[in-house]
């Protein structure tokens, strides 16, 4: 008995439920056997194929024919010559392959667990047969799967298998739209089937194809670090240096050197800054609710709304997951030589133009609306000619000139727009939502309603359908028109290129290291700022780890899991919170490293400006330790910057003296025991810092009766301060 006959035996036992639906999956992979050479495979049979790498270069075949199909190639003839619809079949094909790698590890057909039977009975039942039909979409309704298995009311068993990407993996589709109440036999789950489709996940999954099937490894584990100790130690300093070694970028020893290091990546979008503080919350650190209208899409508004706007976390957090690391060679895309336009596809989801921006992705097109008039003669290569036949048989009211929408937007887009030029498709006026290469000239397909009849062919690149800021790649928001060519100086070439670069199939490379820096991170409230995501942030649930966890979002509604090449650099000044008494959840999820203060720093500051800064700090240090505590030293930051003395006399007038009258609640006697300026008398005192005088009782009360009170005032800054009883043995 060949193999290929004991899989179709095998396929009997539970996992095709009809001859045709066996002899068809035996049929596929006898066809991909047979072709393994032409398709640049180094194996003799499929059971060779399997034992080199479980079929993962196979399955990357498959999944860059697809991409070729779609993208108009004829590579899927050498698997499927006569076939008229191979993104469907390419998909089929790809599941069956991963069900022949069961059957040649010998695992059962369907196993005893309910969820595994669950997905193969929809796989076979609802997604292949819904393929072969030619249909768009298949729904799922959780009642009908319960009852045709047998179940007793396994509603929530049947949604989580369905709604997971275990189901996604083996059927090769998209996560499903849900509909209807949660987790309750009325639960109803569309399914996309087109790779190309145009429902909101499926347009996603067109641009970004998965990476191909898990090899079992895992990412290098993520740092969540946390820098902490009293103010002036060089926290926030040290954060640059930090990042880059996080990024895995050398270090310079040079601080300037550092900084430009630094800024580099922070223009490159690898590293965000953010400070917390008392007010922050969720909405403005993971997705919120933001008012917007329709102004800057190329048509009048459509009112106010509401829209769910990414926060800095899930905004740094896209940017991680979709990086795979500089692409070099043949593939690479980028800007060099190339012109860069914003440019308006109708308008978001849910307003009346957002079909032609589906039609678009879909299609592998960019589309323009304004006159409905062929401008395909070569005369309108000129904008004269434009301009002279909008004015004659244009239909769009007011008075045409040179600078009118139909004529000035017509010309770029016919005319000013090139192959091999970048189109930047904008949401709104402050958000961009996919970004293609022209690949065609333009063209002139009338449509029913009159509208959009102008087009070029694109290769899309890049899709997000949330929006991400302009601000990413641009150094302004978006303008009304239409389209028109972004400034070169405006652009942020280096993350531009990463985005053009971040969905090609032959990005192999690794990720690229990125790094948020939360100053001052136990200012906010932790539980109101990350929510349900503090659980996402351990290093062992990152996406990616054994232990990979996400969940969904509130407000998007979106499944958001934390990426491993995200790392997470806090700082927190321990005079404002104790460690002690910081959230339980943050101090269980990071690592924390002591910054103390460091007297030693200072030998240079101390040589210029002749004063011995590092005994002086050792000595203040010493009494605050004594009178209040450890975490509320003064940090030796105050003073590398002073040159001379008088800086130094302006760094214990403006700063330290102040934070020891904060530290004591005014309690002058003991900033007065930390400079060294407190004597054992109820007299007058004049201290190197600090003068002290003793008040007298007003009328009435006796002396022996009054509390002994003092003023307590600073010496004048032209008489200066004198450091020799601080400094003294």
């Amino acid at each position: 008995m060949s193999k290929l006959e004991a899989y179709k035996i095998w396929l009997g036992q539970g996992a095709a439920q009809t001859e045709a639906g066996r002899t068809t999956r035996s049929q596929a992979m006898r066809v991909i056997e047979r072709n393994l050479a032409e398709l640049g495979m180094p194996y003799q049979d499929l059971d060779a194929a399997w034992q080199a790498d479980r079929f993962a270069s196979l399955r990357d075949r498959l999944k860059a024919m697809r991409q070729n199909a779609r993208q108009g190639g004829q590579d899927y003839r050498i698997l499927m010559p006569e076939s008229t619809k191979p993104l469907n079949r390419l998909s089929n094909w790809g599941s069956w392959l991963a069900q022949y790698g069961r059957f040649l590890a010998g695992e059962p057909p369907v196993s005893g667990k309910d969820a595994d039977r669950i997905r193969q009975y929809v796989l076979e039942q609802y997604i292949e047969t819904g393929r072969e039909a030619g249909h768009s979409h298949t729904e799922v309704l959780v009642r009908d799967v319960n009852d045709a298995l047998g179940l007793n009311q396994a509603w929530p068993n049947i949604c989580q298998a369905l709604a997971g990407p275990k189901f996604q993996e083996l059927a090769q589709v998209p996560a499903p739209e849900q509909k209807g109440a949660d987790q309750s036999s009325a639960t109803v789950f569309r399914f996309d089937l087109r790779s190309d489709g145009v429902s909101p996940p499926a347009l996603e999954a067109s641009i970004t194809e998965q990476r191909g099937p898990a090899t079992g490894n895992t990412s290098p584990l993520p740092v969540n670090l946390i820098l902490y100790g009293p103010p002036g130690t060089g926290k926030t300093y040290a954060t640059a240096a930090e990042a880059l070694r996080l990024c895995g970028e050398p270090v310079p020893e040079d601080r300037a050197a550092v900084m430009a290091a630094y800024q580099r990546l922070v223009s490159e979008e690898r590293i965000a800054f953010v400070t917390f503080h008392q007010s922050l919350s969720y909405e403005e650190f993971i997705e919120g609710r933001q008012p917007t209208t329709d102004a800057g899409d190329g048509a009048e508004g459509t009112g106010f709304r509401l829209e769910t706007k990414p926060g800095i976390f899930r905004r740094i957090a896209k940017r991680a997951q979709d990086n795979r690391g500089p692409v070099h060679g043949e593939n690479a895309v980028s800007l060099a030589g190339r012109q860069v336009f914003k440019m308006s596809i109708g308008r978001a989801h849910g307003t009346v133009d957002s079909d032609v921006f589906d039609a678009a992705i879909k299609d592998g097109y960019t589309y323009l609306d304004w006159e409905d008039i062929d401008w395909s003669a070569d005369k309108y290569s000129s904008a004269a000619a434009i301009l002279e036949t909008c004015q004659s048989e244009g239909k769009l009211e007011g008075p045409v000139t040179s600078q009118s929408g139909q004529v000035l937007h017509t010309d770029t887009f016919r005319n000013r727009l090139s192959i091999n030029d970048i189109i930047v498709v904008s949401k709104g006026n402050s958000l961009i939502r996919a970004i293609g290469e022209v690949i065609g000239d333009y063209e002139y397909v009338p449509r029913p309603d009159g509208r959009f009849s102008h087009r070029r062919k694109v290769r899309w690149l890049w899709l997000n359908l949330d929006g991400v800021p302009v601000h990413e790649i641009y150094h302004t928001n978006f303008i009304q028109p239409t389209i028109y060519r972004l400034r070169q100086d405006g652009l942020n070439v280096t993350a531009l290129e990463r985005y053009l670069n971040s969905s090609l199939p032959e990005a192999k490379t690794d990720p690229q290291a990125f790094v948020l820096i939360i100053d001052e991170i136990n200012r906010a409230n932790i539980s109101k700022v990350f929510g349900e995501l503090i659980t996402l942030l351990e290093p062992d649930k990152r996406l990616g780890q054994a232990n990979a966890l996400t969940l969904q979002l509130p407000y998007s509604g979106d499944h958001f899991g934390v990426p491993s090449n995200l790392h997470i650099l806090g700082t927190m000044n321990t005079a404002d919170r104790s460690i002690a008494l910081l959230d339980t959840a943050l101090r269980r999820r990071f690592s924390f490293r002591e910054m103390m203060p460091k007297p030693s720093v200072l030998a240079q500051a101390a040589a210029e400006t002749g004063l011995n800064l590092p005994l002086l700090l050792e000595r203040m240090n010493a009494r605050i330790e004594y009178l209040y505590d450890r975490e509320h030293q003064i940090g030796h930051a105050y003073f590398t910057s002073c040159t001379s003395r008088r800086d130094v006399d302006a760094v214990m007038r403006h700063k330290v003296i102040p934070l020891l009258a904060e530290y004591f609640f005014e309690d002058w006697a003991k900033s007065a025991a930390v400079l060294g300026d407190l004597e054992p008398h109820e007299g007058p005192i004049k201290g190197g810092f600090l003068t002290r005088e003793r008040l007298k009782a007003p009328p009435g009360f006796e002396e022996s009766d009054a509390a002994l009170r003092y003023r307590w005032a600073l010496r004048g800054e032209d008489e200066g301060f004198d450091y020799e009883r601080l400094l003294a043995p």
